[in-house]
């Protein structure tokens, strides 16, 4: 199985088509198109011994290929409470600068992450953080609080936990976390400052760490298919996918696609989904309903469960 690279085109919108129909002469995939006026951004993947031939036509395009380490990585990032003083500029911030290395990000308030004593969440809020490859939590910039009261939100969350806040704190000091990351607590203001835009780019940095030691564990049991080819083809086969008006209607995961279409109406065409080597979907991946907006989430067995790969 070729290794596929993540990549971001940054570029105008005249002729970009012909860098598309070359990724898919390759054997490689877009993951994300978006057009803003004249321009256009491309998010691929691309076959890691193919990647100087499209950096050449991206070249003669006039255009901008850069590594994307966070494509096909979904992030939740979560603030204890929607209040003024939970979820100020940072986390919007964090959400967005999560964005640039290729990252799908979705924002989550709590609704019980408010006081110190009464700082809880709920089964439905775990559950819904838990359908993520990764969690951010956004604290403030109290000490004692983000290391003696706000761990208790970790409770029940499997996926790998990044924690931000104003103190400069190591990682073992906060309970429960993977990563720590300091100077990004409580602002009043955009992220802006140098020592601001430091930090997001360490996070950005840490986080493509966090993320490569799933890609290392999975490698070890590999998908019994990759996301991107599912992704591939229920865009070739479920048509009304390209009528949904919600950013990424197909959103990449690491080991699997979140699809932004109603459950009830269209799991059954999903997980009738037929490949070409004569398999459908559901032998090959747990197909349920999401926890968000009563969409569809599809999770990628492995090749030790399915006993074999597509």
């Amino acid at each position: 199985m070729a290794i596929l690279l993540p990549y971001l085109y940054t570029g105008g919108v005249h002729k970009h088509g012909l860098l598309i129909e070359l990724l898919e002469d390759l054997g490689g995939y877009i993951i994300q198109r978006v057009v803003t006026g004249t321009e256009v951004n491309l998010i691929m993947l691309i076959p890691e011994k193919d990647v100087h031939i499209v950096k050449k036509q991206s070249d003669e395009l006039l255009g901008v290929l850069i590594e994307a380490p966070l494509t096909g990585v979904e992030i939740a990032v979560v603030s204890p409470t929607l209040a003024s003083h939970h979820l100020p500029h940072s986390a919007c911030d964090i959400a967005e600068y999560l964005r640039h290395p290729g990252a799908n990000t979705n924002m989550i308030g709590l609704a019980r992450g408010m006081g110190r004593r009464v700082s809880l969440s709920m089964d439905y809020e775990r559950k819904l953080i838990n359908e993520h490859d990764i969690a951010v939590f956004t604290f403030g910039s109290f000490r004692d609080c983000i290391i003696n009261k706000k761990p208790k939100l970790f409770e029940g969350i499997e996926i790998p936990i990044v924690v931000t806040g104003g103190p400069d704190l190591k990682t073992e000091e906060v309970p429960g976390a993977d990563l720590y990351v300091g100077n990004l607590g409580r602002t009043s203001h955009r992220l802006r400052k140098t020592e601001e835009v430091n930090a997001l780019d360490k996070l950005n940095e840490e986080i493509g760490k966090v993320a490569d030691n799933i890609r290392k564990q999975q490698a070890k049991d590999p998908l019994a298919i990759i996301p991107a080819r599912v992704m591939k083809d229920i865009e070739n086969q479920v048509p009304e996918i390209h009528r949904v008006l919600s950013p990424a209607p197909l959103t990449l995961q690491l080991n699997g696609v979140r699809v932004k279409l109603p459950y009830d109406e269209f799991h059954e065409k999903i997980e009738k989904l037929e490949f070409d080597e004569g398999v459908i979907l559901s032998e090959l991946a747990n197909i349920s309903r999401s926890k968000m907006k009563n969409y569809i989430l599809i999770k990628i067995k492995s090749k030790s469960d399915v006993g074999f790969a597509i």
